[in-house]
């Protein structure tokens, strides 16, 4: 059975841990590998192999970073899209689409979704080329006579990364090539069902020539993020998954004096306006609600149907209805398996408790037949109707290709609606009308908001804003946020007399700016 290695100071090393998880395949539940759950030894050697790689790197300069921990974007003659770290890490289509496929075996999703997984990480990443202006500090000169002062930005020390299933690729590369490039050193988990692909992207740093401990990778449960929120020498901590483990994190890694940017759950509305563009609306909620069998946390998982455009309802479950749900690596796939059968298990249950409150099903992805998947953790697309606030399958997050529909009279009752409910990952409106879509991204409490558009992911050059219960810390993701939490401010005031550098005599009081 292949076993998960870690990566300890530069090196891929077997682990001595006597226990390990299986790592099954989400479309057949075969196990195809296994991952160790580090021991205390082997995750004290991965942050001492941070800290002694951070003196040098950070010391380096950052061109220097730049050069040798940025994916770049260059156009061959023949139009192919070549990646490269530095001079000598070459990452090509080929490469992007072995990535893809590692995703589909071990997380389950489409290879086309596994291939944007990975464009969409490198687009963060590639934006980090930038960090020569977004590190630019501040100057103030002659504050006073003689006197300036000027800021800089330093790197906090060693980082970690603790990352979900969902995103195997894309992740990843919103926390250590950001950290790594601001001068930091970086210890990653990935998660413990989807090792592979941040084993391949650190073999890829590897052959690039990253100096020894500046990434180090170990892999485990909750040991391993216990581990990272207490040990003094780690910093910050950067968290993507569910609620539970965010909440956890955030208390315990900020009591222990560390900086964490938690990213959590959601529950995401699409507000869906009767002078909408019907055509484009039902085609963008059908892929946004059920696109990754809903594994998203923008997912757009509620949909509320304001006024006559509750009659639309009939044509959006007929096109869920033609959704192909298979196997991720299979031709034509839309909708691939969940996680694990337990992911299964708790979306029927969330189904099932919504048909029990008296929502109406219209369309029931619980007895879905894939040939020669039977074995598989599948859910084909499902619509519940007749939704209230007060209802089980509203109140969660059921992360699963699972669209509960709402009812509003008016804008208002919409804005209400969400406004009340305690997630603020994100949100869309689907309207013609220009003053409509003014007034919703004006009052909605909504960290990220769409115009037309059902999952508004901020392009890395921005940053991403999940507010109130989706999001715990004072600093998002990538972007210029992703800068500022990944370092610090330095402030320096000095003064050189133009006449002369020696004082007549010694000053006793408080000096004063400004005079």
């Amino acid at each position: 059975m292949p076993t998960t290695k870690l990566f300890i100071d530069g090196k891929f090393v077997d682990s001595n841990s006597s226990e390990w998880l299986d790592i099954p395949n989400p479309a057949t539940n075969e196990v195809i590998g296994r991952v160790p759950i580090a021991t205390q030894g082997e995750m004290l050697a991965a942050v001492d192999s941070c800290s002694r790689a951070f003196h040098s790197w950070s010391e380096t300069s950052i061109l220097s970073r730049q050069q040798d921990n940025i994916v770049r974007k260059t156009v061959t003659s023949l139009l192919i899209p070549f990646f490269f770290f530095s001079h000598n890490f070459v990452f090509s289509l080929i490469f992007q689409k072995e990535l893809a496929k590692m995703i589909t075996l071990e997380q389950g999703k489409t290879l086309a979704d596994a291939e944007g997984d990975v464009f969409r990480g490198l687009q963060v990443v590639e934006h980090a080329c930038s960090i020569t202006s977004l590190m630019l500090g501040e100057t103030l000169p002659s504050i006073t006579r003689d006197m300036d002062t000027y800021t800089y930005r330093l790197p906090i020390g060693v980082c970690a990364g603790i990352a979900p299933f969902n995103f195997p690729a894309m992740i990843p590369l919103w926390m250590f090539p950001i950290g790594m490039v601001c001068g930091n050193t970086y210890l990653m988990k990935p998660s413990e069902r989807v090792p592979g692909c941040t084993m391949l992207l650190a073999k890829l740093l590897q052959d690039a020539g990253a100096p020894d401990g500046t990434l180090n990778i170990i892999h485990g449960q909750h040991a391993a993020v216990n581990f990272i929120c207490d040990h003094p020498a780690i910093k910050a901590i950067s968290f993507v998954g569910s609620n539970p483990a965010g909440e956890h994190i955030y208390e315990r890694g900020s009591k222990n004096g560390k900086r964490v940017q938690s990213n959590m759950g959601a529950k995401n509305h699409g507000v869906v306006m009767p002078d909408a563009n019907k055509e484009n609306t039902i085609n963008q909620l059908v892929g946004a609600a059920f696109g990754a069998a809903g594994q998203r946390c923008m997912a757009l998982s509620t949909a509320i149907f304001v006024g006559e455009s509750r009659q639309w309802v009939p044509e959006l479950v007929e096109r869920s209805k033609s959704l192909r749900v298979n196997a991720g690596d299979q031709p034509g796939a839309d909708v691939g398996p969940l996680i694990s059968p337990q992911a299964k298990a708790r979306v029927e249950s969330l189904i099932q408790s919504g048909v029990d409150e008296g929502a109406n099903i219209l369309l029931d992805g619980r007895n879905v037949n894939v040939k020669g998947y039977e074995s598989g953790n599948f859910v084909g697309p499902t619509i519940l109707s007749g939704v209230k606030p007060s209802m089980k399958c509203y109140k969660e997050e059921i992360f699963g290709p699972v669209l509960v529909i709402l009812e509003a009279e008016n804008l208002d009752e919409a804005i209400s609606l969400i406004n009340n409910n305690p997630y603020g990952n994100g949100t869309a409106i689907f309207t013609t009308n220009g003053a409509t879509a003014r007034k919703y991204t004006h009052e909605v409490d909504v960290g990220q908001i769409g115009v037309n558009v059902p999952i508004p992911v901020p392009l890395p050059m921005f940053s991403f804003t999940g507010s109130r219960g989706s999001f715990r810390g004072d600093t998002n993701f990538y972007g210029k946020q992703g800068i500022q939490f990944y370092t610090q401010i330095k402030t320096v005031t000095s003064q050189w007399k133009a006449e002369d550098a020696t004082l007549s005599g010694p000053a006793v009081t408080m000096p004063t700016m400004g005079r």
